[in-house]
């Protein structure tokens, strides 16, 4: 109960000799020079007085100054306990990062500086309003991020830590668009999965399961409980959180082996020292981040991204981040080609067949190692440079015989009895064990401008001799997660059942900003009967997803597409091949008779499609900027030159319709 006691707000101090009125300030003097004083600008010179104020040393006051940029949340006590809770693990335990960056820029002679930028958690908005803004929220974390490096005008580079699904792409858009300095990305690591319980993924779905009454309460209630092993670090699973670090590490933004380290080990604190030297290292040899973002790295980036079987999300976020770069930004085609070239081989949740937690894979190798088969398959650009300094086939050469590779896959044998191999295996043993591309972009009638499957996550029992995904199946139309999620869990009249197509319309980015419908699909993942049922929206969802959940559905419903005629008992079939990575998504029957030409020449939109009453005016303008900016398969940016000549081209089409008063 809260307490209710009345709070004095005007009562006397306990001594009033506590109130100060003035206090001597820092002892000795800054290191100035006549040079100094006369070329220095005032904020520069007032910034040193600031420094010393803080409590820093005068005489170390002119080192290198670094901007340590991260997303921590909450508050810790020293003993880890919290004063107040974070919105995630992911950010809860960075600022120990932040402390060991710092630590080694200090004892490099420089002048470490700190700033936070925290981020939401898309697993606590999940199903709520506050998913409105989890994509909206990456564009602008980025902007402030940017704006606040551009703050510390002497700053010679940037350590930029972050863990989850916003933050991270949004720290690597920010340190990629201030490419001139020495930048280095710090992932902020991975929780540890339970000893006994269920993971970070598969947790989130019990009220699902608990509804539809496949867990009992007691169940749900324990397996809630537990499911966070350790309290820092992003989730247990090859989610958004985690396929980002692992991109950001393909791409050279990292020192070696950085991406999904086990939160708040020693190993962990030492890739945030090891992040700091390199940043010092880059900027005396007078290089940038700018040299390691070539198209090349975008490539490498890609081809991880199918190697581990990584989230959808990635789809939006790797060109945002080539945008940022001033890179090419790749399509659609790129990503196809690239998952026509390159097999999955990595077996890591919430991929099968076997499904291990992400700090496994970490200790199986983690990107080196999956680096090193794609190099012995000719699939890895082997002269690509990273932040290190270091080309990636200087790197994959020192990995194979290095201590560190050796000590972390005995201890992957020793601690969980796992064969490395088995969580990183070869192409061709992979291919064996029946494992195959990430995704696949179907088109058809119901997407005519493309589509987006995870296609390596699909139920193998769902899957004909043939290696083909055959759906037909009657469309469940809804407009609002809330009502998706309800008749999925049985709590209406009419409940989900197996062999229904789910269509979720009005959800993408003019909707409502984008949201992720991770409730249905993990609950679709884990319900016994959800690998029959399928789904298709113009949303978006993470890692977790079964049966056939298709998104990015474009034209999104808002915006004219097809997607928005169909109605409850319209006859939909699916067929993914996932071999060739081909696919289509089709309307083949009406409910009401009429011809499929009829339907999407006369039949109106769904009579509820509307903009959602919830949507933020923030998201509604994010939705615009980024439509103009080239829209979901463009990365949802902010395209300056494109808005400019928009806006531009708009005033004068209302300067023409102006009345002439003359």
């Amino acid at each position: 109960m809260a307490d209710e006691r009345p709070v004095d707000y005007f009562a006397a101090l306990d001594a009033a000799d506590s109130l100060k009125t003035k206090a001597d300030g820092p002892s000795g003097q800054l290191p100035l020079s006549d040079e100094i004083l006369r070329q220095w600008t005032s904020g520069d010179l007032f910034g040193l007085t600031q420094s010393v104020g803080m409590g820093f040393d005068p005489r170390r006051v002119l080192g290198d100054q670094y901007l340590i940029l991260s997303t921590q949340g909450g508050v810790r006590n020293p003993d880890g306990t919290p004063v107040a809770l974070g919105y995630h693990t992911g950010h809860w335990e960075v600022g120990l990062l932040v402390q060991a960056a710092a630590e080694e820029i200090e004892a490099r002679e420089g002048v470490p500086f700190a700033a936070f930028v925290s981020d939401p958690c898309d697993g606590r908005t999940q199903g709520t309003t506050g998913m409105f803004d989890s994509l909206p929220y990456r564009n602008d974390a980025a902007i402030v991020m940017r704006r606040l490096i551009r703050s510390l005008p002497q700053r010679k580079g940037v350590i930029g830590i972050a863990t989850c699904d916003k933050g991270l792409p949004a720290m690597m858009m920010a340190l990629a668009g201030t490419g001139h300095l020495a930048n280095v990305l710090v992932p902020g690591g991975v929780t540890l999965p339970p000893t006994v319980g269920e993971d970070a993924g598969k947790v989130q779905t019990i009220g699902a399961r608990y509804s539809r009454g496949e867990m009992t309460l007691e169940e749900a209630s324990i397996a809630g409980c537990r499911a966070c092993g350790t309290p820092g670090g992003g989730c247990q699973f090859l989610g958004t959180a985690a396929t980002s670090q692992v991109i950001a590490e393909a791409l050279g933004m990292t020192v070696p082996h950085a991406a999904l380290a086990p939160s708040g080990q020693p190993i962990w604190t030492r890739m945030a020292r090891d992040s700091a030297a390199a940043a010092a290292t880059m900027h005396a040899s007078g290089k940038n981040l700018r040299s390691v973002l070539t198209e090349a790295a975008f490539e490498n980036a890609m081809r991880m991204h199918a190697a581990v079987g990584g989230s959808t999300n990635l789809l939006l976020h790797i060109p945002a981040i080539a945008a940022a770069a001033g890179v090419r930004r790749p399509t659609a085609e790129d990503f196809r080609r690239i998952n026509r070239e390159v097999p999955r081989f990595v077996d890591c949740l919430p991929n099968g067949p076997v499904g291990h937690p992400t700090v496994q894979l970490f200790l199986a190798g983690g990107v080196p190692e999956v680096a090193l088969h794609l190099r012995n398959a000719g699939l890895w650009n082997g002269e690509v440079e990273t932040v290190t300094g270091m080309t990636w086939n200087e790197i994959l050469d020192a990995w194979e015989t290095s201590p560190r590779r050796e000590v972390c896959r005995e201890r992957l044998r020793l601690a969980d009895g796992i064969d490395p191999d088995d969580v990183i295996m070869s192409p061709t043993v992979a291919k064996q064990r029946g494992l195959t591309s990430t995704v696949c972009f179907p088109v058809g009638n119901l997407c005519p401008e493309g589509s987006v499957i995870k296609a390596t996550s699909i139920d193998p029992s769902v899957i004909d001799q043939d290696g083909v995904y055959r759906k037909r199946g009657k469309a469940r139309v809804f407009v609002t997660e809330r009502d998706a999620i309800a008749a999925v869990k049985g709590q209406t009249d009419h409940p989900i059942e197996a062999g229904d197509v789910i269509v979720l319309i009005g959800r993408g980015p003019i909707g409502c900003g984008m949201e992720e419908t991770y409730q249905i699909t993990s609950a679709l993942k884990y319900l016994s009967f959800g690998k029959e049922i399928a789904l298709i929206t113009d949303a978006r969802f993470s890692g977790v997803s079964t049966g056939a959940c298709i998104g990015h559905v474009g034209p999104e419903a808002l915006a004219g597409g097809p997607i928005a005629k169909v109605r409850d008992g319209d006859v939909i079939e699916i067929e993914i091949d996932r071999n060739t990575l081909d696919g289509r998504v089709d309307l083949v029957e009406s409910h009401d008779g009429i011809s499929i030409a009829q339907v999407f020449t006369n039949r109106p939109p769904h009579p509820s499609l509307r903009l959602d009453e919830s949507i933020p005016d923030d998201t509604r303008l994010w939705a615009a900027l980024q439509q103009i900016g080239g829209g979901t398969w463009g990365g949802c940016v902010y395209d300056v030159n494109e808005i400019m000549r928009t806006l531009e081209a708009g005033q004068q089409a209302l300067t023409r319709k102006a009345p002439n008063h003359d």
